[in-house]
């Protein structure tokens, strides 16, 4: 896995907040289940024990993972200016041809992702099907629930 996840500050500020939080408040906490489980005698027989020892093993996976994404994160600015091309950071308002409704789309780093909020990963298969395209095109994207297509009508920042 050596490719790079493009963030904005913001979106990385937030996965290392979390990364803190998970390794200095609930991975200690965690410790604490395990022990007060181990206290209780044979660790055979004792679900508390291998309960707790799991849920450390599970947060210990997602740390790494938080860890891995941001030793591999890439600082990107978002664009400021006007343009007509999807690029990071753009708002994107399009037409699903399939069934006429305008949706709106905001092209974003990792850790940043509101799916319901319409702010989608730059890495995801939509939001690469979408860079680079212009205001006026039409466009046929797989995704993996089937193809999407689109008319893009706006591209704007926000502030």
């Amino acid at each position: 896995m050596l490719d790079r996840i493009p963030m904005t500050r913001l979106g990385y500020d937030k996965l290392k907040a979390e990364v803190d939080h998970l390794d200095t408040v609930e991975m200690p906490r965690l410790s604490q289940q395990v022990a007060a489980a181990r206290s209780e005698g044979d660790l055979s027989e004792n679900a508390e024990y291998h309960g707790a020892r799991e849920s450390q093993g599970l947060m210990q996976a997602k740390i790494n993972l938080l860890r891995d994404k941001l030793a591999r994160a890439v600082i990107v600015e978002r664009a400021k200016e006007a343009t007509d091309e999807v690029v990071f950071g753009a708002t994107v308002v399009v037409r699903d041809l399939t069934f006429g409704d305008e949706e709106i789309f905001v092209l974003v780093g990792a850790g940043e992702e509101d799916y319901d909020a319409g702010k989608i990963n730059v890495a995801s298969p939509l939001a690469q099907g979408l860079l680079g395209r212009k205001v006026g095109e039409k466009v046929a994207i797989d995704v993996p629930a089937g193809t999407m297509k689109f008319e893009i009508l706006k591209v704007h920042f926000e502030e």
